[in-house]
């Protein structure tokens, strides 16, 4: 099977799927991430510190195994004012990679790169576009998809749960690969949430430890 994750920046594929990412990988599928943006660091860009996060997703790929990385270098704090360009550099993706299973960022996240992703990965993603995709799942972005405000109309819920309890060390060795991003707890993006946050999806559904998304589409077929 084919599985794309679309990744608005550099650490989300790893804080909001890295476990299904390494569940694929030792199911034997062909796995690839697209990350959308580049970085920006105190609102301001550094080509050293860009490379270097470069660096990082890198060796985050080693960590859980996967095979492609496309890295579209759009940039980061202002996708919304480059939705056209968003939106095609996506759609090649898609056609390239022609995924039977896509994870994309959840539509109500706080962080405005986030919520452009994902209103452009719905569009690319739509049936008639890509009627290949059968299965497109929401994921959850820790410090920012459960941040978003009650007025902002509802939030995640998580409705699909995939068992990573045999890949969750691989998720924490993978964040731990992004020196820059990871947080000491009680942040959410430390390594004791991220294990407090797969336990608790486990739970939920009777697991030792899980990701939770929200399933978009599914597709039954003969």
């Amino acid at each position: 099977m084919n599985v794309l994750i679309i990744a608005p920046h550099m650490d989300d594929e790893v804080l909001g799927c890295g476990g299904a990412i390494a569940r694929h990988v030792d199911d034997g599928d062909a796995v690839e991430v697209c990350v959308v943006g580049n970085r920006a660091y105190g609102h301001a860009y550094d080509d050293d510190a860009i490379e270097a996060e470069k660096a990082c997703a890198r060796r985050a790929q080693e960590v859980l195994g996967y095979g492609g990385l496309t890295l579209l270098d759009l940039p980061d704090e202002r996708m919304y004012a480059h939705f056209q360009e968003v939106l095609i550099a996506i759609e090649e993706v898609v056609g390239r990679v022609r995924p039977e299973t896509v994870y994309v960022p959840h539509a109500l996240d706080l962080h405005q790169d986030h919520r452009t992703v994902a209103h452009a990965a719905n569009i690319a993603l739509r049936s008639s576009a890509a009627p290949f995709a059968r299965r497109v799942l929401a994921y959850e972005v820790p410090s920012g998809t459960e941040q978003t405000f009650a007025a902002s109309g509802g939030g995640f819920a998580a409705n699909v749960y995939v068992d990573i309890e045999a890949q969750i060390e691989r998720k924490l060795a993978a964040l731990a690969a992004y020196e820059r991003e990871s947080r000491p707890f009680p942040h959410p993006r430390s390594p004791e949430t991220l294990r407090a946050r797969a336990l608790l999806r486990g739970a939920e559904c009777g697991l030792a430890a899980a990701e939770g998304f929200a399933m978009l589409r599914e597709v039954i077929a003969r």
